[in-house]
């Protein structure tokens, strides 16, 4: 656990399973994305806090509120023979950006990632996001462009 002006930064738990879908929502309004809440909680639940879960989330907490999240996982390269980290989502409130907390939940992922001997962190964020785009390079990523593609399985 670790305190970030008024936010305490900490793994997530069972109790805030109801807030993080909230927040999934708003993330996916935020991205212009569509999100059915319907099953998650089970799903997510099983994803992140079942024996061996792959799925890791932080979470970041203010006056007893989630305000923000990141989840992520470990994968694999073959171009670099190395593990890596993707992280799937980073998402603040708007009322908690510029305090930090983004950048101590960024924090959450590489310090995983070095426990885990991975060779870097790997992430996707929306072209039109400028502002996370700017977080982002500010943290000293660099971009690769590529086109993300999907494959529905229904």
């Amino acid at each position: 656990m670790i305190k970030v002006d008024r936010a305490v930064i900490r793994k997530a738990q069972l109790k805030d399973m109801d807030q993080l879908i909230q927040l999934c929502q708003e993330h996916a309004e935020y991205e212009r994305s569509e999100y059915n809440p319907k099953g998650k909680f089970v799903k997510l639940t099983a994803l992140i806090f079942s024996d061996q879960a792959p799925v890791n989330c932080v979470v970041a907490e203010s006056e007893g509120q989630l305000i923000g999240y990141v989840t992520f996982m470990k994968q694999f390269s073959t171009w670099d023979a190395a593990y890596y980290v993707y992280m799937d989502c980073l998402f603040l409130r708007e009322t908690a950006r510029g305090q930090g907390i983004g950048k101590e939940l960024m924090r959450s992922v590489v310090r995983f990632a070095r426990d885990e001997y991975c060779s870097q962190v790997q992430w996707h964020t929306p072209d039109f996001n400028h502002r996370a785009i700017k977080f982002y390079r500010d943290y000293g990523a660099i971009s690769k462009t590529k086109e993300r593609f999907f494959l529905d399985l229904k």
